[in-house]
Protein backbone atom coordinates (compact mmCIF):
# COMPACT_ATOMS: atom_id res chain seq x y z
CA UNK A 1 0.00 0.00 0.00
CA UNK A 2 1.67 3.29 -1.16
CA UNK A 3 0.89 6.54 1.11
CA UNK A 4 1.63 10.20 0.40
CA UNK A 5 1.40 13.03 2.40
CA UNK A 6 0.98 16.66 0.89
CA UNK A 7 2.65 19.33 3.40
CA UNK A 8 2.63 21.99 0.73
CA UNK A 9 5.71 21.20 -1.12
CA UNK A 10 5.55 22.14 -4.95
CA UNK A 11 6.19 18.94 -6.03
CA UNK A 12 3.98 16.71 -4.72
CA UNK A 13 2.99 13.52 -6.65
CA UNK A 14 -0.84 13.35 -5.98
CA UNK A 15 -1.62 10.02 -7.54
CA UNK A 16 1.69 8.69 -6.34
CA UNK A 17 3.08 8.17 -9.88
CA UNK A 18 6.70 7.97 -8.77
CA UNK A 19 6.50 5.99 -5.59
CA UNK A 20 4.38 3.28 -7.60
CA UNK A 21 7.07 2.78 -10.16
CA UNK A 22 9.72 2.51 -7.50
CA UNK A 23 7.82 -0.43 -5.86
CA UNK A 24 7.35 -2.00 -9.16
CA UNK A 25 10.74 -1.69 -9.86
CA UNK A 26 12.07 -3.44 -6.52
CA UNK A 27 9.31 -6.13 -7.68
CA UNK A 28 6.38 -5.03 -5.49
CA UNK A 29 2.61 -4.64 -6.31
CA UNK A 30 0.80 -1.97 -5.28
CA UNK A 31 -2.67 -2.79 -4.32
CA UNK A 32 -3.90 0.79 -2.90
CA UNK A 33 -2.61 4.15 -2.65
CA UNK A 34 -3.71 6.94 0.07
CA UNK A 35 -2.83 10.45 0.20
CA UNK A 36 -3.52 13.25 2.87
CA UNK A 37 -2.49 16.91 3.63
CA UNK A 38 -0.87 17.97 6.74
CA UNK A 39 0.54 21.17 8.02
CA UNK A 40 3.56 19.30 9.23
CA UNK A 41 4.15 16.02 9.87
CA UNK A 42 2.99 14.07 13.39
CA UNK A 43 5.76 13.72 15.41
CA UNK A 44 5.10 10.00 16.81
CA UNK A 45 2.86 8.97 13.68
CA UNK A 46 4.07 11.30 11.19
CA UNK A 47 0.38 10.72 9.55
CA UNK A 48 -1.52 11.34 12.76
CA UNK A 49 -3.78 8.67 14.41
CA UNK A 50 -6.98 9.03 12.83
CA UNK A 51 -5.47 8.46 9.62
CA UNK A 52 -3.33 5.70 10.75
CA UNK A 53 -6.33 3.63 12.15
CA UNK A 54 -7.48 4.42 8.19
CA UNK A 55 -4.05 2.55 6.61
CA UNK A 56 -5.09 0.25 8.71
CA UNK A 57 -8.17 -0.50 7.31
CA UNK A 58 -7.64 -0.03 3.87
CA UNK A 59 -4.86 -2.28 4.26
CA UNK A 60 -6.64 -4.98 5.64
CA UNK A 61 -9.03 -4.41 2.88
CA UNK A 62 -7.10 -5.12 0.28
CA UNK A 63 -4.52 -7.62 1.43
CA UNK A 64 -1.60 -5.49 1.79
CA UNK A 65 1.42 -7.10 2.83
CA UNK A 66 3.43 -3.70 3.76
CA UNK A 67 3.05 -0.34 4.02
CA UNK A 68 5.29 2.96 1.88
CA UNK A 69 5.46 6.29 2.58
CA UNK A 70 6.46 8.62 0.18
CA UNK A 71 8.09 10.79 2.21
CA UNK A 72 11.37 9.74 4.75
CA UNK A 73 10.45 8.76 7.82
CA UNK A 74 12.04 9.24 11.20
CA UNK A 75 12.72 5.38 13.52
CA UNK A 76 10.40 6.53 15.80
CA UNK A 77 7.67 7.33 13.22
CA UNK A 78 8.52 4.23 11.75
CA UNK A 79 8.18 1.74 15.23
CA UNK A 80 4.97 3.28 15.83
CA UNK A 81 3.38 2.95 12.42
CA UNK A 82 4.04 -0.39 12.58
CA UNK A 83 2.59 -1.03 16.24
CA UNK A 84 -0.55 0.90 15.10
CA UNK A 85 -1.23 -0.68 11.74
CA UNK A 86 0.14 -3.91 12.02
CA UNK A 87 1.73 -4.45 9.03
CA UNK A 88 5.97 -3.74 7.96
CA UNK A 89 5.80 0.41 7.11
CA UNK A 90 9.05 1.08 5.32
CA UNK A 91 9.91 4.99 3.21
CA UNK A 92 10.93 6.20 0.50
CA UNK A 93 14.69 6.06 1.32
CA UNK A 94 15.01 2.22 2.08
CA UNK A 95 12.45 1.53 -1.42
CA UNK A 96 15.80 3.32 -3.15
CA UNK A 97 18.19 1.56 -1.00
CA UNK A 98 16.94 -2.10 -1.97
CA UNK A 99 16.51 -1.36 -5.51
CA UNK A 100 20.13 0.46 -5.74
CA UNK A 101 20.62 -3.22 -4.12
CA UNK A 102 19.47 -5.32 -6.23
CA UNK A 103 20.87 -3.35 -9.28
CA UNK A 104 24.60 -2.84 -8.33
CA UNK A 105 26.89 -5.16 -10.61
CA UNK A 106 30.48 -3.31 -9.85
CA UNK A 107 32.44 -4.60 -6.89
CA UNK A 108 32.75 -0.56 -6.69
CA UNK A 109 28.86 0.07 -6.71
CA UNK A 110 28.04 -3.16 -4.45
CA UNK A 111 30.67 -1.45 -1.95
CA UNK A 112 28.47 2.00 -2.63
CA UNK A 113 25.13 0.71 -1.80
CA UNK A 114 26.70 -1.46 1.13
CA UNK A 115 27.92 2.03 2.85
CA UNK A 116 24.49 4.08 2.36
CA UNK A 117 22.90 0.51 3.93
CA UNK A 118 24.36 0.27 7.11
CA UNK A 119 24.70 4.23 7.60
CA UNK A 120 20.46 3.86 7.51
CA UNK A 121 20.10 0.92 9.31
CA UNK A 122 22.81 2.33 11.85
CA UNK A 123 19.37 4.88 13.06
CA UNK A 124 16.95 1.99 12.99
CA UNK A 125 18.78 -0.53 15.25
CA UNK A 126 16.43 0.08 18.08
CA UNK A 127 12.82 -1.22 16.21
CA UNK A 128 14.40 -4.33 15.45
CA UNK A 129 16.18 -5.62 18.29
CA UNK A 130 13.67 -4.95 21.15
CA UNK A 131 13.47 -8.61 22.60
CA UNK A 132 17.29 -8.30 22.88
CA UNK A 133 17.08 -5.18 25.11
CA UNK A 134 18.94 -6.99 28.46
CA UNK A 135 22.10 -6.49 29.73
CA UNK A 136 24.58 -9.08 28.81
CA UNK A 137 28.52 -9.59 29.78
CA UNK A 138 30.54 -11.25 32.54
CA UNK A 139 33.12 -14.23 31.72
CA UNK A 140 33.16 -15.52 28.30
CA UNK A 141 30.23 -13.11 27.40
CA UNK A 142 30.85 -11.51 23.41
CA UNK A 143 30.62 -8.16 25.80
CA UNK A 144 31.56 -5.68 28.39
CA UNK A 145 30.07 -6.09 31.57
CA UNK A 146 26.62 -3.95 30.98
CA UNK A 147 26.72 -4.53 27.27
CA UNK A 148 23.69 -4.28 26.03
CA UNK A 149 22.21 -6.66 22.61
CA UNK A 150 21.49 -3.16 20.34
CA UNK A 151 25.27 -1.34 21.54
CA UNK A 152 26.87 -4.79 20.45
CA UNK A 153 25.18 -4.86 17.20
CA UNK A 154 25.72 -0.53 17.13
CA UNK A 155 29.61 -1.23 17.53
CA UNK A 156 29.30 -4.05 14.89
CA UNK A 157 27.74 -1.73 12.28
CA UNK A 158 30.00 1.13 12.97
CA UNK A 159 32.67 -1.22 12.30
CA UNK A 160 31.61 -2.56 9.36
CA UNK A 161 30.79 1.45 7.94
CA UNK A 162 34.24 1.95 8.76
CA UNK A 163 35.68 -0.66 6.58
CA UNK A 164 33.53 0.11 3.70
CA UNK A 165 35.21 3.43 3.83
CA UNK A 166 38.03 2.53 3.71
CA UNK A 167 37.37 0.44 0.79
CA UNK A 168 36.19 3.06 -1.17
CA UNK A 169 38.62 5.19 -0.43
CA UNK A 170 41.08 2.67 -2.41
CA UNK A 171 38.57 2.68 -5.14
CA UNK A 172 38.22 6.86 -5.13
CA UNK A 173 42.12 6.22 -5.51
CA UNK A 174 42.40 4.01 -8.50
CA UNK A 175 39.40 6.62 -10.42
CA UNK A 176 42.16 8.99 -9.77
CA UNK A 177 44.78 7.38 -11.45
CA UNK A 178 41.98 6.53 -14.48
CA UNK A 179 41.37 10.32 -14.45
CA UNK A 180 45.16 11.70 -14.67
CA UNK A 181 45.53 9.04 -17.29
CA UNK A 182 42.91 10.49 -19.55
CA UNK A 183 44.01 13.83 -18.71
CA UNK A 184 47.64 13.28 -20.11
CA UNK A 185 45.90 11.51 -23.05
CA UNK A 186 44.67 14.84 -23.76
CA UNK A 187 40.74 13.36 -23.38
CA UNK A 188 37.88 15.53 -23.52
CA UNK A 189 35.24 13.88 -21.16
CA UNK A 190 31.52 14.26 -21.65
CA UNK A 191 29.57 12.54 -18.46
CA UNK A 192 25.84 11.95 -18.76
CA UNK A 193 23.59 12.70 -16.18
CA UNK A 194 19.86 13.47 -15.45
CA UNK A 195 16.73 12.12 -13.90
CA UNK A 196 16.34 8.15 -13.94
CA UNK A 197 14.44 6.52 -16.95
CA UNK A 198 15.42 9.86 -19.06
CA UNK A 199 17.14 7.47 -21.27
CA UNK A 200 20.45 7.90 -20.69
CA UNK A 201 21.85 4.74 -21.14
CA UNK A 202 20.02 3.97 -24.75
CA UNK A 203 21.37 7.57 -25.92
CA UNK A 204 24.79 6.43 -24.36
CA UNK A 205 24.30 2.98 -26.68
CA UNK A 206 23.49 5.01 -29.49
CA UNK A 207 26.56 7.16 -29.47
CA UNK A 208 28.93 4.62 -28.79
CA UNK A 209 27.50 1.64 -30.29
CA UNK A 210 27.92 -0.06 -26.81
CA UNK A 211 25.74 -2.60 -24.90
CA UNK A 212 25.14 -0.95 -21.54
CA UNK A 213 21.83 -2.04 -19.98
CA UNK A 214 18.96 -0.29 -20.46
CA UNK A 215 15.44 -0.93 -20.08
CA UNK A 216 12.00 1.54 -19.55
CA UNK A 217 12.44 1.14 -15.54
CA UNK A 218 13.61 3.49 -12.74
CA UNK A 219 18.03 3.13 -12.41
CA UNK A 220 18.17 0.90 -14.75
CA UNK A 221 22.22 2.19 -14.67
CA UNK A 222 23.91 2.12 -11.18
CA UNK A 223 27.87 1.87 -12.37
CA UNK A 224 29.45 4.13 -14.47
CA UNK A 225 30.82 2.79 -17.98
CA UNK A 226 33.09 4.78 -19.89
CA UNK A 227 33.74 4.52 -24.10
CA UNK A 228 35.40 6.33 -25.91
CA UNK A 229 33.11 8.21 -28.80
CA UNK A 230 35.09 9.28 -32.44
CA UNK A 231 33.71 12.73 -33.48
CA UNK A 232 34.57 13.99 -36.64
CA UNK A 233 34.13 17.82 -37.08
CA UNK A 234 32.19 19.36 -39.85
CA UNK A 235 35.93 21.01 -41.47
CA UNK A 236 37.80 17.80 -41.19
CA UNK A 237 37.50 16.60 -44.74
CA UNK A 238 38.82 20.21 -45.91
CA UNK A 239 41.40 20.70 -43.63
CA UNK A 240 42.96 17.29 -43.25
CA UNK A 241 41.96 17.30 -39.81
CA UNK A 242 40.84 14.03 -38.60
CA UNK A 243 37.87 15.11 -35.72
CA UNK A 244 38.88 13.91 -31.95
CA UNK A 245 37.96 11.15 -29.99
CA UNK A 246 36.52 12.24 -26.53
CA UNK A 247 35.69 10.12 -23.58
CA UNK A 248 31.80 9.44 -23.12
CA UNK A 249 30.71 8.14 -19.53
CA UNK A 250 27.19 6.99 -18.32
CA UNK A 251 26.01 8.02 -14.42
CA UNK A 252 23.70 6.81 -12.14
CA UNK A 253 20.62 8.72 -12.89
CA UNK A 254 18.95 11.08 -9.45
CA UNK A 255 15.66 11.25 -8.59
CA UNK A 256 14.09 13.54 -6.09
CA UNK A 257 14.53 12.88 -2.40
CA UNK A 258 17.23 10.96 -2.99
CA UNK A 259 18.41 10.00 0.24
CA UNK A 260 21.79 12.50 1.00
CA UNK A 261 23.55 9.45 2.30
CA UNK A 262 23.22 8.03 -1.06
CA UNK A 263 24.66 11.16 -2.83
CA UNK A 264 27.69 10.71 -0.32
CA UNK A 265 27.79 6.97 -0.83
CA UNK A 266 27.92 7.56 -4.67
CA UNK A 267 30.97 10.51 -4.21
CA UNK A 268 33.19 8.37 -6.42
CA UNK A 269 31.00 7.16 -9.23
CA UNK A 270 29.27 10.83 -9.14
CA UNK A 271 32.77 12.59 -9.34
CA UNK A 272 32.83 11.77 -13.07
CA UNK A 273 30.18 14.23 -13.77
CA UNK A 274 32.20 16.83 -11.45
CA UNK A 275 35.76 16.38 -13.28
CA UNK A 276 33.90 16.41 -17.18
CA UNK A 277 34.81 19.26 -19.41
CA UNK A 278 30.70 18.86 -20.46
CA UNK A 279 27.59 17.62 -19.17
CA UNK A 280 24.95 16.21 -21.32
CA UNK A 281 21.85 17.04 -19.18
CA UNK A 282 19.35 14.58 -20.90
CA UNK A 283 15.51 15.49 -20.02
CA UNK A 284 12.81 12.99 -20.91
CA UNK A 285 10.64 15.39 -22.73
CA UNK A 286 7.91 13.18 -23.06
CA UNK A 287 7.17 13.90 -19.33
CA UNK A 288 5.18 16.51 -18.21
CA UNK A 289 7.23 17.10 -15.27
CA UNK A 290 10.23 17.66 -16.54
CA UNK A 291 11.26 21.45 -15.49
CA UNK A 292 10.45 19.66 -11.72
CA UNK A 293 12.96 16.72 -12.79
CA UNK A 294 15.55 18.90 -14.01
CA UNK A 295 15.44 21.23 -11.18
CA UNK A 296 16.44 18.00 -9.06
CA UNK A 297 19.28 17.28 -11.50
CA UNK A 298 20.43 20.82 -10.40
CA UNK A 299 20.23 20.54 -7.14
CA UNK A 300 22.05 17.09 -7.04
CA UNK A 301 24.71 18.94 -9.49
CA UNK A 302 25.64 21.65 -7.09
CA UNK A 303 25.43 19.12 -4.48
CA UNK A 304 28.61 17.17 -5.89
CA UNK A 305 30.44 20.45 -7.25
CA UNK A 306 29.28 20.04 -10.71
CA UNK A 307 27.20 23.26 -10.93
CA UNK A 308 29.04 25.19 -13.05
CA UNK A 309 30.33 22.67 -15.57
CA UNK A 310 29.20 23.38 -18.86
CA UNK A 311 26.01 21.73 -19.49
CA UNK A 312 24.08 21.12 -23.50
CA UNK A 313 20.65 19.87 -22.73
CA UNK A 314 19.43 16.92 -24.45
CA UNK A 315 15.90 16.38 -25.01
CA UNK A 316 14.79 13.09 -25.49
CA UNK A 317 12.55 10.75 -26.33
CA UNK A 318 11.10 12.84 -29.34
CA UNK A 319 9.58 10.09 -30.60
CA UNK A 320 6.83 10.22 -27.66
CA UNK A 321 5.72 13.30 -28.54
CA UNK A 322 2.51 13.70 -30.44
CA UNK A 323 2.13 16.54 -33.28
CA UNK A 324 1.39 19.23 -31.05
CA UNK A 325 3.82 19.31 -28.93
CA UNK A 326 7.00 18.85 -31.13
CA UNK A 327 9.49 21.83 -31.51
CA UNK A 328 9.76 23.90 -34.60
CA UNK A 329 13.58 23.80 -34.47
CA UNK A 330 15.52 20.64 -33.21
CA UNK A 331 18.52 22.45 -32.02
CA UNK A 332 17.69 25.98 -30.22
CA UNK A 333 18.88 27.73 -26.63
CA UNK A 334 16.86 27.73 -23.40
CA UNK A 335 16.99 29.24 -20.08
CA UNK A 336 18.47 27.17 -16.96
CA UNK A 337 19.17 28.97 -13.86
CA UNK A 338 20.06 31.95 -15.11
CA UNK A 339 22.04 31.30 -18.00
CA UNK A 340 21.97 30.11 -21.56
CA UNK A 341 22.20 26.70 -22.32
CA UNK A 342 22.43 24.84 -25.63
CA UNK A 343 19.19 22.32 -26.60
CA UNK A 344 19.05 19.65 -29.30
CA UNK A 345 15.87 17.27 -29.48
CA UNK A 346 16.61 13.73 -30.09
CA UNK A 347 15.12 10.22 -29.78
CA UNK A 348 17.64 7.49 -28.73
CA UNK A 349 15.77 5.07 -29.94
CA UNK A 350 14.91 6.24 -33.67
CA UNK A 351 17.84 7.91 -33.98
CA UNK A 352 16.19 11.30 -34.82
CA UNK A 353 18.40 14.31 -34.11
CA UNK A 354 21.59 11.93 -33.20
CA UNK A 355 23.52 13.85 -36.28
CA UNK A 356 22.33 17.32 -34.58
CA UNK A 357 23.55 15.86 -31.22
CA UNK A 358 27.14 14.88 -32.55
CA UNK A 359 27.70 17.73 -35.14
CA UNK A 360 27.51 19.97 -31.96
CA UNK A 361 29.49 17.49 -29.30
CA UNK A 362 32.24 17.86 -32.27
CA UNK A 363 32.10 21.34 -32.43
CA UNK A 364 32.66 22.17 -28.72
CA UNK A 365 35.33 19.34 -28.57
CA UNK A 366 36.85 21.24 -31.36
CA UNK A 367 36.56 24.53 -29.40
CA UNK A 368 38.00 23.52 -26.27
CA UNK A 369 41.50 24.47 -25.68
CA UNK A 370 44.69 21.39 -25.33
CA UNK A 371 44.15 19.42 -22.10
CA UNK A 372 47.85 19.43 -21.82
CA UNK A 373 50.70 21.28 -22.91
CA UNK A 374 53.52 19.41 -24.46
CA UNK A 375 56.13 21.99 -23.90
CA UNK A 376 55.25 22.82 -19.80
CA UNK A 377 55.88 19.49 -18.21
CA UNK A 378 53.40 17.77 -16.32
CA UNK A 379 49.64 17.34 -17.27
CA UNK A 380 47.27 19.85 -16.28
CA UNK A 381 43.83 20.21 -16.38
CA UNK A 382 42.78 23.76 -17.25
CA UNK A 383 39.08 25.18 -18.28
CA UNK A 384 36.68 25.00 -15.46
CA UNK A 385 38.56 22.13 -13.26
CA UNK A 386 41.97 24.28 -13.07
CA UNK A 387 42.83 25.07 -9.93
CA UNK A 388 39.16 23.42 -8.20
CA UNK A 389 40.42 19.34 -8.16
CA UNK A 390 44.47 20.39 -7.30
CA UNK A 391 44.44 17.28 -4.73
CA UNK A 392 43.47 14.70 -7.88
CA UNK A 393 46.79 15.56 -9.32
CA UNK A 394 50.10 13.55 -8.21
CA UNK A 395 51.95 15.50 -5.85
Amino acid sequence: MLVGVDLGAPHFDGELQELGLLAETAGMDPVARLTCRRKAPDAALFVGSGKADEIRLLAEAEGAQEVLFDQALSPAQQRNLERAIGLPVNDRTLLILEIFAQRARSHEGKLQVELARLQYLSTRLVRRWSHLERQQGGIGGRGGPGETQIELDRRMIGESIKRTKERLIKVKRQRRTQRRQRERRETFNISLVGYTNAGKSTLFNALVKARAYAADQLFATLDTTTRQLYLAHAGAAEDGSAGRSVSLSDTVGFIRDLPHGLVEAFQATLQEAADADLLLHVVDAANPGFPEQMAEVQRVLHDIGAGGVPQLAVFNKLDALDESRRPHALQDTMDVEGRSVGRVFVSARTGEGLPLLRAELARRAQAAPPLNNPTSGPATPIGHNHGLHSRDLDE
